[in-house]
């Protein structure tokens, strides 16, 4: 089959979204597809940048290219589900959050800040019943996703779990030794909360070092945190790492930090279990809990610096209970997450 995976692309930014579509595409050319990404350009603000967004999305035909007709469409988060196709199938990224469950956060929720928030809300909401009540079928990428699609909508997405690429080479890969520090490798971005771990590395009793790896635009206020906190033997700031590098440092790790709020699913926790690492998450994290057991294959604690600390200084104090969660963590990988042929399979049906 020809089949497009349409995605929009924030330019000059590379996350867990980007990686998820490139990984679909090359996994259906690995099935015998021909498979393209389809892209445009995204931009969130000003608010009513998004009802421009999603009149692109709405607008592009993608039933044939170059008088050779498109079989299907594999649309993957918003506003990239409004396209229009006879046969659109959606795994579910997220939807625009700000316009559902961050609405009223009063830290993250931007659009109910603009002026036209409430009315592009609700052009959002309305365009969303149209265009995901198109859809042959709705697949998430997580129980949070589907969770928050059928709260907000009340429409059903199945979850369906993927490995991305560094999962699947760290799965191929034998465990490291267990080293001494944890490693956060996130975005730089305040809903990634690194600044709350920055916190917790003030109060640490034990000799933890903590690795945090990422770029985004809270880089220089972190920069400061470990400055003015007097942590800089404690704590270091890696900018972007290449793929080899990141192997090493997961290989290498005591343990694995992943403490975003409410997140969709995060590739970090699955990424720290395929390295045989256990993973501190927080309780409101969202996806990682869909996966962490506490005390069994990590650590889940409330999001405070305090037990975040003492959850820190526990790996630290018992090596040999990191080595057994982590080791427990890749059996968890293997059992709850199936590889690409298999998403592929149910995918198309």
């Amino acid at each position: 089959m020809r089949i497009a995976v349409c995605h929009p692309q924030t330019p000059f930014v590379r996350g867990g979204a980007e990686i998820h579509a490139e990984a679909l595409v090359g996994a259906l050319r690995g099935a015998g597809h021909d498979a393209e990404l389809v892209q445009v350009p995204f931009r969130w603000y000003p608010a009513d940048e998004l009802v421009h967004q999603m009149g692109i999305w709405r607008s592009i035909d993608v039933t044939e290219s170059n008088s050779i007709p498109i079989d299907m469409v594999i649309a993957l988060k918003f506003p990239a589900y409004l396209v229009k196709h006879p046969n659109k199938v959606v795994w579910l990224i997220h939807q625009h959050r700000t316009a559902y469950e961050l609405w009223d956060h009063p830290a993250f929720g931007d659009l109910a800040a603009d002026r036209h928030g409430r009315v592009v809300r609700d052009l959002i909401h309305g365009a969303d019943r149209v265009a995901l009540g198109e859809a042959k079928r709705i697949f998430t990428n997580s129980q949070n996703v589907a969770q928050r699609l059928e709260r907000s909508l009340g429409i059903e997405g199945v979850p369906l779990y993927h490995r991305s690429p560094m999962t699947r080479r760290l799965l191929e890969m034998e465990p490291g030794p267990v080293g001494d520090y944890v490693l956060y490798p996130s975005r730089f971005d305040r809903i990634k909360r690194q600044e709350l771990l920055l916190e917790a590395m003030r109060s640490v009793s034990s000799g933890v070092r903590l690795v945090l790896v990422g770029a985004g635009p809270q880089e220089e206020e972190l920069r400061g945190m470990v400055r003015r906190g007097g942590l800089e033997g404690k704590v270091e700031l890696r900018g972007g790492v290449s793929d080899d590098e990141l192997v090493e440092l997961y290989r290498g790790a005591l343990g694995v930090y992943y403490g975003p709020f409410d997140e969709d699913f995060g590739y970090v926790t699955l990424e720290g279990f395929a390295a045989a690492r256990p993973v501190v998450t927080l309780s409101d994290s969202g996806g990682p809990l869909e996966f962490v057991r506490d005390g069994e294959n990590g650590l889940v604690v409330s999001p405070d610096a305090a037990p975040i600390a003492e959850a820190l200084d526990r790996l630290a104090n018992d090596r040999g209970e990191a080595a057994r969660m982590g080791k427990a963590g890749r059996e968890t990988v293997l059992e709850m997450v199936p590889d690409w042929a298999g998403v592929v399979a149910r995918l198309l049906g």
